[in-house]
């Protein structure tokens, strides 16, 4: 299988991956005054003017579901791991240039070790959305529910999608350095093209179709099953998980052929 060989090589280094993850978090909150808290602050100011924007200026009430300030916020803390994840990834390999070229470590490890690092800043923004859950949950707006446990499942599909497009986007970016201004076009695209701070309900039925074929559509819908009542679009979620393994696929396909051209590169 093509990609045991690579996840053997991941396994064997895990105490150099776990230094490295504990450093990046480490680098990323040194020297701030307002440390993790940078990591919550961004998608909260964006969440409020959206907030603003489309239910109060555009009352627009059924572009997501209720509370929708619940809605926005896991979809834009899953967009701040995503999109940061795929700009870092980018530019693994050029980041580390002398530690990829002098170490015998699996250069994959490099682009593995930026997608669990934003993994873990995602996760550690979890207790706002709890926060929010309970402040909701007593007002009688929200309600969790048993499909709560798809949301490993999202997480597990999004790190697969991640560690897939890293592969593919680190050797390019290395050997072609417009792509990195390619990556930030088509992250400003993909966000409105990625129902973040809509439903797919709320779509034209052309479009619907065509947003199955983002697969951070179903993870998305793997993040909000278990807070709304509204019904998980099961389509979705095999579209994003067969996407994110082919991404995957594709991504170690492309890294292994063009490790050899990136190391004279670099």
């Amino acid at each position: 299988m093509i990609l045991a060989p690579q996840a053997r090589g991941i396994v064997a280094k895990r105490r150099i991956l776990r230094t490295l993850v504990v450093r990046d978090l480490r680098v990323r909150y040194a020297g701030s005054a307002l440390g993790y808290l940078w990591t919550i602050i961004d998608p909260l100011a964006m969440a409020a003017i959206y907030f603003v924007v489309f239910t109060l200026i555009f009352k627009s009430r059924h572009i997501g579901y209720q509370p929708y300030v619940l809605f926005l916020l896991i979809g834009l803390l899953a967009w701040q791991w995503f999109s940061a994840s795929v700009t870092d990834t980018s530019r693994a390999l050029l980041a580390e240039s002398r530690l990829v070229r002098s170490t015998n470590l699996p250069r994959e490890l490099w682009v593995v070790r930026v997608v669990l690092a934003k993994m873990i800043e995602f996760m550690l923004s979890m207790p706002v959305l709890i926060g929010f859950l309970i402040y909701y949950a007593f007002k009688g707006q929200a309600h969790l529910n048993f499909r709560i446990v798809y949301f490993p499942l999202g997480l597990l599909l999004q790190f697969i999608l991640l560690v897939g497009l890293g592969l593919l986007l680190a050797p390019i970016t290395t050997l072609v350095t417009d792509t990195a201004r390619v990556v930030r076009i088509l992250l400003r695209m993909g966000f409105y093209a990625t129902p973040v701070i809509y439903g797919v309900h709320a779509a034209p039925k052309a479009i619907r179709e065509v947003l199955l074929f983002n697969p951070m559509t179903g993870i998305l819908e793997c993040y909000r099953a278990g807070f709304f009542r509204a019904d998980l679009n099961h389509q979705s979620v095999v579209f994003s998980a067969v996407i994110s393994v082919l991404v995957l696929i594709a991504g170690t396909i492309v890294f292994e052929r063009l490790e050899a051209n990136v190391l004279k590169e670099i």
